[in-house]
């Protein structure tokens, strides 16, 4: 008797893991980009660039008229670049996505419709309970840009914005050493002849990086002081050259203070930066020498600091002149934008190329880090902690 032949082979009646597919479908995003009305804040989350590539990829960006004239960008640079243009704030915060620089306000909040994605800075040392429980009541799904990271498990929007601080901090101090500024008339550059400024950096991250590389490019003589000695090793091989560094010691600092014309603050901590200049210090420093004190959105490391606004930025004590305005960034708003908008750009086409946030949110870890709300539960555990609110592990909610 024949054999009869079966369709399939031994292999094949083997059971197999069943897998099940995730149809990726491209989403189409609609973006609404409200003006700034936070004190001081003039920077814009997408330049009219990103919107054209955007708009060219099938999205939609609705702008408040004058949302980018504090970065020099017109209403008719975006409408060229593909936005719609409106003058109704409400309309605005009625789109499914919204970008901010800077949280909204608490009457702000109340016009965004449920369900909302909101992607904006946190500031969560700012922030009040109440924001938090509007946002749940709005079942808002929110990301914070800076607590989002990349593959490298670097901050992306941290660093980019350090890096301007670091760089603006140097040259702030070079104008405020000018005669114009009250400074002793001293030149921030290496003139043949002439001894080299000295300049003091207090932190070793990225910020005290910027502002040494921007330092010794003027001609300066740079001092760094961090008690990290992989970060002051780092430091040395990112500048590509020998410095004087040091571990805080009382008597080393103490001892650079007193011939330094410019001291930089960049010192962060997990809650407060530390107070690393005592005023003591400070009294022994140089008249009309310059500190710029960084740190100061953190509560400062310098024992005389106060906070100071871009309009009225500095404050004499002790014969020393003190620059401490906080988000310093905001000062060069067209470069800070830009910036921001390269961080926002890539990440707003992925959310979009993988059917939406709650993809994009199953597949990337590093914007998975930046979310605090989801369908109004909050995911954050520093948060929760910090205003004794309920929250709920992320990875509960997304499988």
């Amino acid at each position: 008797m024949s054999k009869s032949l079966s369709p399939f082979t031994k292999q094949q009646l083997l059971p197999q893991e069943e897998t099940l597919e995730i149809f990726k479908r491209k989403g189409e995003l609609y973006i609404g980009i409200p003006k700034e009305t936070a004190f001081q804040e003039k920077r814009v989350c997408l330049t009219p660039d990103a919107v054209s590539a955007l708009v060219s990829n099938g999205h939609k960006v609705l702008l408040e008229s004058g949302a980018g004239n504090g970065a020099n960008f017109s209403d008719n640079d975006y409408s060229e670049a593909g936005a719609e243009i409106t003058k109704d704030a409400a309309k605005v915060y009625a789109c499914p996505m919204i970008l901010k620089v800077e949280p909204p306000s608490l009457e702000q909040i109340k016009l965004l419709n449920p369900q909302t994605i909101l992607i904006s800075a946190l500031q969560l040392k700012t922030q009040s309970k109440k924001y938090f429980e509007l946002l749940a009541a709005k079942r808002v799904t929110a990301l914070a840009f800076e607590f989002i990271r990349d593959e490298d498990g670097i901050y992306p929007a941290v660093r980019s914005l350090s890096e301007i601080a670091g760089t603006a901090s140097a040259l702030i101090a070079a104008e405020l050493l000018s005669n114009n500024s009250e400074g002793n008339g001293l030149l921030f550059g290496n003139i043949s002849g002439v001894p080299p400024i000295e300049v003091v950096i207090i932190g070793a991250g990225t910020v005290g990086e910027f502002a040494a590389r921007s330092s010794i490019g003027l001609g300066a003589n740079v001092k760094i002081f961090d008690n990290s000695i992989s970060k002051l090793r780092r430091i040395q091989t990112h500048l590509g050259r020998t410095l004087f560094t040091s571990t805080l010691q009382p008597k080393n600092l103490t001892k650079a203070l007193k011939r330094c014309d410019v001291v930089i603050g960049a010192v962060r901590g997990s809650n407060r930066s530390p107070v690393v200049v005592s005023e003591t210090m400070v009294e022994c420093m140089k008249p009309g020498s310059i500190i710029i004190d960084v740190s100061i959105d953190m509560g400062g490391c310098f024992e005389t600091s106060e906070v100071t606004s871009h309009k009225n930025s500095t404050f004499v004590k002790h014969g020393v002149i003190h620059y401490c305005v906080p988000n310093i960034p905001a000062r060069y708003s067209r470069t800070a934008s830009v910036s921001i908008s390269n961080i926002f750009t890539p990440y707003l086409l992925k959310i979009a190329d993988e059917g939406g946030i709650e993809n994009s949110l199953r597949f990337d870890k590093g914007l998975k880090n930046g979310l605090y709300f989801y369908h109004g539960i909050l995911t954050n555990k520093s948060v929760g902690e910090w205003f004794d609110l309920k929250y709920s592990d992320i990875n509960l909610l997304i499988f």
